[in-house]
């Protein structure tokens, strides 16, 4: 998983007292002690700016009548120079024609007379920040919304040639989007299914899974005459079984189920809730939200979202559970290590009982070794061994991958017992246990076999 940067802690005020009367500067210094804002100090306006094009100053408080550069005269060029710092002039003399010049030309927010109150010296500090704070915020989330609205502009009139630049995938959904126009006003079916690729753009396209789902439970209708509205049920709850992971964050969408923890654990144990909360407005939805809903329950009843149990959980939900774990165990979405199609049959065999419905199990595996060229079980020479059972002259059936992803041998490589040692000591050092796919010629002793 991506490591999270800590956050970044929000930069103290500063606050630039310009006096040229040194026990001003002091006296304002003990009363501004302590409080949530640095304090610089400047005993004249050229001063003042020196500092000023050092370092960011969110308020200068300056006196009114300095020698060689006035307050009025600083406060107008910080307003020229810096329009973002907030000015106060601090004048322990009325003069009229420093206040107007301040005001029209320094754009002061607001003077303050000497001797001051100390308690509205106080007060009208933190409300000024606390202004310019609001000001600044106000400024950055419409700058924010700005940038996104041009963002999504750009996103809107770029997006056939972004699509196309990101994958081929991508683009056969813009012409799918073209060609199924009018098909979408009639069929909801259809709009699922499109919406479903639409909604794959968050996965990279190794991790894309509706597409072989879709594909697997239409295999099973077919193949057992379910009838229209059963094969449309699921087709729609395939297209859209995970549309409540798509406020995940993109790490989260990729990482194995089986590695998440706290509160990340938590929102994968809600998605098929919320996948049906979004699905439920829509009338035609209705059931196939439902099937959805309960698509991670188990047979013995340790699922969620309700724990429901055997028969209790819907025919179609159960069905949907074996062809999204199927596909899922090959994408890496559920345990670490990528399983092939034939591993994760293997996988879902495993569990039956536990974790699914065992009479429907073995149907589905018919329709796998129907419906996809690359499963080897159907094949009668086809073994899954360990390591120790392996023999000279056996010949791979599968690749065989270490657990950590790596290819240790291709497919069609005839095994030595130089060669069967080799894997036993790799095996023994990695601490694994392979299963490994092999064609074992008829004549083979039956104990061979029969242990195999």
């Amino acid at each position: 998983m991506e490591e999270q940067s800590a956050p970044t802690l929000p930069r103290r005020p500063k606050v630039l007292l310009v006096d040229d009367e040194e026990s001003i500067l002091s006296s304002l210094r003990r009363l501004l002690r302590g409080q949530p804002y640095d304090v610089l100090l400047a005993g004249s306006g050229a001063q003042a700016l020196e500092i000023m094009a050092q370092q960011p100053v969110d308020l200068v408080m300056s006196d009114a009548r300095m020698p060689n550069m006035d307050g009025a005269t600083l406060l107008a060029h910080v307003h020229q120079l810096y329009p973002q710092t907030t000015r106060i002039m601090l004048t322990g003399h009325v003069d009229p024609s420093a206040i107007i010049k301040a005001i029209n030309e320094g754009r002061i927010h607001r003077y303050i007379s000497k001797p001051w109150n100390d308690d509205e010296m106080l007060l009208t500090l933190r409300q000024a920040l606390d202004h310019q704070h609001s000001e600044r915020e106000r400024q950055r989330l419409e700058q924010l919304t700005r940038v996104q609205n041009d963002q999504l502009k750009l996103l809107n009139s770029t997006l056939e040639k972004h699509v196309a630049a990101r994958t081929a995938e991508l683009q056969q959904t813009a012409d799918m989007l073209d060609l199924a126009y009018e098909e979408l006003k009639h069929s909801y079916v259809t709009g699922t299914e499109v919406f479903s690729l639409l909604a794959n753009l968050r996965l990279p396209p190794a991790k894309q899974t509706n597409r072989q789902v879709i594909e697997l439970v239409r295999g099973y209708c077919m193949e057992h005459g379910l009838d229209e509205a059963a094969n449309r049920d699921l087709t729609m709850a395939a297209a859209l079984y995970n549309i409540g992971k798509l406020s995940w964050s993109d790490s989260m969408m990729v990482t194995p189920s089986d590695l998440l923890r706290h509160t990340d654990c938590d929102r994968y144990r809600g998605y098929p809730k919320q996948s049906e909360s979004l699905l439920m407005s829509l009338d035609p939805m209705k059931d196939a939200a439902r099937l959805i809903l309960h698509h991670q329950e188990r047979w013995d009843g340790s699922g969620f979202p309700d724990r429901l149990k055997g028969n209790a959980i819907p025919f179609g939900s159960r069905l949907l559970k074996l062809a999204v774990d199927f596909v899922e165990l090959q994408r890496g979405l559920i345990l670490e290590r990528q399983m092939n199609s034939d591993e994760a049959l293997l996988y879902l065999r495993q569990y039956a009982g536990r974790l699914y419905d065992p009479d429907l199990l073995e149907d589905f595996i018919k329709v796998c070794i129907t419906f996809l060229s690359d499963i080897t079980l159907a094949d009668p020479q086809v073994k899954v061994l360990t390591t120790r059972e392996l023999t000279a002259g056996m010949v791979l059936a599968r690749n065989l991958n270490a657990d950590n992803g790596m290819l240790l041998l291709n497919a069609g490589k005839v095994l030595s017992d130089p060669l069967v040692e080799k894997l036993i000591a790799f095996e023994a050092m990695e601490g694994g246990k392979y299963r490994i796919f092999v064609k074992v010629p008829q004549d083979t002793p039956q104990v061979l076999q029969a242990k195999a």
